[in-house]
C-alpha cells in the first residue's frame, strides 16, 4: 500500500499523541507548555494534511479513514489527561462532564455517520459551519487548559479561563450534534428526501 504525504502527516499526529501524554506528565520547567506545543503541532498536520489532500489532489482510502480516527484520538486523549489532573471541586466536575458531552457527541455522530453510509447517503454530506466553529473552540479551550497547569499562568487558573472555553465548546458540541441528528432525522425515520447532512471535519 503506498502512503501519500498527507497520510504520513496523519501517522505523525498519531504518533505525537504518546509524546504530548510524556510531555505532559514528566515534572520539568514548562512541560505543560512543552506539551500544549506538541497539541499545536498536532492541531496544524491536521489542518495541512486536508489542504494538502485537496490541493494535490492526494487523497486515499485509508488517509480517508485515518484522518477522523486521528482527531477524534487527539481530542479524546487531551481532554482523559485535563480531567484526571482537574480531580476534585465543581472545576473538576464541570470538566468531566464537558468531557463526557464532547466525547459522547463525537462517538454518536461518528456511528450516525457509519450508517448513513450504509444506507447510500454519505454522498451528501457537507461541511457545517458550527461543526468547523466547534472544533476551532475545542482545540482552543485545549490549548488553554494545557498551559493553565503551568506555574507561570495563574491568570489563567484564577479565572478558570480554559474551563470557561471548554464549556462553550461543549454547547457548540451539542449544538452542531443537534443540527447533524436533524438533517438525518428523516432517514431515520425511513423517510430519505435527500436532505444534505452537514460536516463538521473534526
Amino acid at each position: 500500500m503506498h502512503i501519500n504525504l498527507p497520510t504520513w502527516l496523519t501517522l505523525f499526529r498519531v504518533l505525537l499523541l504518546p509524546v504530548m501524554v510524556l510531555v505532559f506528565y514528566w515534572q520539568f520547567p514548562g512541560h505543560n507548555i512543552t506539551a500544549a506545543v506538541v497539541f499545536v503541532l498536532a492541531a496544524i498536520t491536521d489542518w495541512l494534511d486536508g489542504y494538502l489532500a485537496r490541493r494535490m489532489n492526494l487523497t486515499s482510502a485509508f488517509g480517508a479513514f485515518l484522518d477522523p480516527v486521528a482527531d477524534k484520538l487527539m481530542v479524546a486523549v487531551t481532554l482523559f489527561l485535563l480531567v484526571e489532573s482537574h480531580r476534585g471541586g465543581w472545576p473538576g466536575i464541570v470538566m468531566a462532564i464537558t468531557a463526557a458531552i464532547i466525547v459522547g457527541r463525537e462517538i454518536s455522530v461518528s456511528a450516525l455517520r457509519e450508517w448513513m453510509a450504509e444506507i447510500g447517503m454519505r454522498a451528501t454530506i457537507k461541511v457545517a459551519f458550527i461543526g468547523k466553529l466547534k472544533t476551532v473552540m475545542q482545540m482552543v479551550a485545549l490549548v488553554v487548559l494545557i498551559v493553565q497547569h503551568e506555574k507561570s499562568a495563574e491568570a489563567l487558573r484564577l479565572y478558570h479561563i480554559g474551563e470557561v472555553l471548554l464549556v462553550i465548546a461543549g454547547i457548540l458540541t451539542i449544538w452542531s450534534g443537534v443540527y447533524y441528528l436533524r438533517a438525518a432525522w428523516p432517514s431515520l425515520k425511513g423517510d430519505a428526501t435527500g436532505h444534505v447532512l452537514p460536516r463538521d471535519d473534526g
